[in-house]
């Protein structure tokens, strides 16, 4: 029995060491990417986007306020998510997109969100506005607010979704990222509940992901994690989708702003 138990606790221990050669191998290719982040294309295409006259009142969407008045960006996402006197709501970057785009350029709230995840041959407007946004933003600290009582509110419900268990195999986000050292496959798993694996984590998305081709968005990511909990698939841009982005990007807070990234 004692050689059968060296034998696997052998097999664990080389099992455990391919792993952590795989994942120094991925950060090195993110390494060698670091300077033509296949992202800026996004950038690029989103300020496009950012700046064209589009939907029935033909107008762009240069005017739209993301929190620090209208067309100003600069530093806008890392005060997201915040409360709008005019929604009287908390939102996120994507929720705020979306509204501007129905109220500004006329579109109805099933055209704003049509396509919010590009695949293949179907191209997300989307990702690549969410792309430019978040750039300007990249060196800036996170410093997300929570002083008016729906921001109160809205980490809080945050935070009970992100420890709430269920599901076919009884998951929470938790599950996952509230404990160092965590290992799905090769992926190392942040742990959120840590001022340094929260702001490691949110820091860098959105993010480019080199095994899809594409930029994807904070709410692509949450929804990803839903879906491996076995959660039916979230509303876009939806309060609880919003709730759990204020309580990652408040645990953030401190954080210096790095995205959009690369991711494997």
């Amino acid at each position: 029995m004692s050689k059968v138990l060296a034998g696997a606790a052998g097999c664990a221990a080389a099992a455990l060491a391919l792993a952590a050669g795989q994942s120094d191998e991925i950060a090195k290719y993110r390494e060698m990417l670091a300077d033509g982040n296949p992202a800026e294309l996004w950038e690029m295409r989103g300020e496009e986007l950012w700046k064209q006259k589009a939907g029935p009142n033909n107008v762009s969407l240069e005017q739209c306020d993301l929190g620090k008045g209208p067309g100003i960006l600069k530093g806008a996402y890392a005060e997201l998510p915040r409360y709008f006197k005019d929604t009287k709501q908390v939102m996120d970057l994507e929720q705020r997109l979306k509204h501007c785009r129905i109220t500004l350029q006329g579109l109805t709230a099933e055209q704003a969100s049509a396509q919010p995840f590009g695949a293949t041959g179907k191209a997300s407007d989307i990702e690549p506005m969410v792309a430019y946004i978040t750039a300007q933003s990249r060196g800036i600290k996170m410093n997300v607010a929570m002083s008016h009582p729906e921001e109160k509110r809205a980490y809080e419900i945050g935070k009970k979704l992100f420890y709430y268990r269920g599901g076919s195999h009884d998951f929470s986000c938790a599950s996952c990222h509230s404990a160092d050292q965590m290992r799905i496959r090769m992926q190392d798993l942040p742990n959120l509940t840590a001022k340094a694996g929260a702001q490691a984590a949110y820091t860098t998305w959105p993010a480019y992901r080199v095994s899809q081709g594409e930029v994807r968005t904070m709410q692509h990511r949450l929804n990803d994690c839903f879906r491996q909990q076995r959660f039916p698939e979230p509303v876009y841009a939806s309060e609880a989708i919003t709730a759990v982005t204020m309580f990652l990007a408040r645990s953030a807070n401190g954080g210096v702003y790095q995205g959009p990234a690369l991711k494997r």
